[in-house]
């Protein structure tokens, strides 16, 4: 007989709708909650602090990319004049990409176009001046003679064309 009776209904007694329901009872009879809101936990919230702290964050890195390591002049007199390197080669081989991309190396910069000779500071007490020599006989001659290290560059498509020959021989 006892099976024959369906279940009944059993309110909630926890979670979130049984507080509700527990709090408007409360209030009906007249109970106070103890509780009030904390007034600390709605004034300002941590996330100034956090921005504050990420954006410091961003100019110590910004600023460690700027850092270009100084040479050191306290024990010189005079400093030893810097390593000139002369990049040589025909046309479209790739002289001013390699340019870019050592200057690229030691100065955490891009460089748009190379003008002249640069000069970076490679180390505490090294210089090196890089130098693109163009294509004419002069200037082949003038770089030959001032270059303390050359890199001669050669196509691999194509080989040693002309004016490679002609360097070498001029550096003979």
């Amino acid at each position: 007989m006892a099976a024959d009776k369906k279940k009944s209904h059993r309110a909630r007694q926890a979670g979130s709708k049984a507080n509700k329901k527990k709090a408007k009872k409360e209030r009906r009879e007249g109970k106070t909650l103890a509780k009030g809101q904390n007034p600390r936990a709605f004034g300002r919230s941590s996330a100034g602090i956090t921005a504050r702290i990420q954006q410091a964050r961003k100019a110590e890195i910004h600023e460690r990319k700027l850092h270009v390591p100084l040479t050191d002049r306290s024990y010189l007199a005079e400093d030893p004049p810097p390593i000139v390197v002369a990049v040589v080669g025909p046309p479209k081989v790739g002289k001013t990409t390699l340019i870019r991309s050592l200057v690229k190396h030691y100065t955490r910069h891009n460089l748009n176009q190379v003008l002249g000779p640069i000069t970076l500071v490679s180390g505490k007490n090294r210089r090196l001046t890089i130098v693109e020599c163009a294509n004419d006989l002069a200037s082949m001659m003038d770089v030959g003679k001032s270059a303390d290290l050359i890199l001669l560059m050669v196509d691999g498509s194509f080989g040693f064309e002309m004016e490679t020959f002609e360097f070498l021989n001029i550096l003979k």
